[in-house]
């Protein structure tokens, strides 16, 4: 079974060097590392070549953005099962891959999920939020409830008989994907109880609170899009569950 991996980047040197040794670190082998760049113009794109040992592909153009990214990523992918992981983020362990690959292998499924978790940029070994995908359920969307998409690994064929990254959504597009997938499609699905990805803290949908009212109206744009009867406020509490999520 290969595993694509996509990353998408623009302006990354900062961070782009731990994404990438965390994928050289994996222990499983067959590994398709794929970097979409959004014409960097700082030094990421030799970041990637110096440090990328497993990268198999490097498309650097101006897109519409980081979903945009993705999709072209997700149509060069050769790979069986495919996942993403953010240009800021890198694998919490060395044997992620393999713990979805035989995921995959032992049971009659379409994806797999897992758990993440945040840490402040200032200190990677300070771990400020613990996100479990653990209580994820379908009815749990109308609430803005979804498995962490940076754990969320998914057969390619999901995509070409599904559809890709939405481009009418500023940050909720993997929301409406993972509705759109696994609400409306019902893909059989696994969760693993795994740290798969460690992620910095303050990315584009938390930074503030306009993200976060963006986020909640376009996942409550999503809901109604899909039949599912929900509203911003309804969506908004998805804030107090994430309360115990705090470390």
């Amino acid at each position: 079974m290969k595993i694509s991996i996509i990353t998408a980047t623009y302006n990354s040197e900062a961070t782009i060097k731990d994404t990438l040794e965390s994928v050289n670190a994996q222990t499983y082998p067959d590994i398709e590392h794929i970097i979409v760049d959004g014409a960097s113009k700082d030094n990421t794109l030799d970041l990637v070549k110096k440090y990328g040992k497993r990268v198999s592909l490097i498309i650097s153009e101006p897109d519409k953005g980081i979903y945009d990214a993705m999709n072209k990523g997700i149509k060069a992918a050769t790979g069986d099962v495919i996942g993403i992981l953010n240009s800021d983020d890198f694998f919490t362990s060395e044997d992620v891959i393999s713990a979805i690959v035989f995921a995959f292998e032992n049971n009659d499924i379409d994806a797999v999920y897992g758990d993440v978790h945040y840490v402040n940029p200032e200190n990677l070994n300070k771990c400020v939020r613990y996100y479990s995908s653990a209580v994820f359920k379908p009815s749990l969307f109308k609430f803005g409830l979804m498995p962490a998409h940076p754990s969320f690994y998914v057969k390619r064929s999901c995509y070409e008989k599904y559809g890709v990254y939405s481009l009418d959504y500023q940050i909720a597009s993997d929301f409406d994907l993972l509705v759109r997938f696994l609400h409306i499609h019902k893909i059989k699905y696994k969760y693993l109880k795994k740290d798969f990805v460690t992620m910095r803290n303050g990315g584009v949908s938390t930074k503030n609170l306009n993200s976060k009212m963006i986020l909640n109206q376009e996942g409550a744009k999503a809901c109604k899009k899909y039949g599912i009867r929900t509203n911003p406020l309804l969506i908004s509490l998805k804030y107090l569950y994430k309360i115990f999520e705090i470390r």
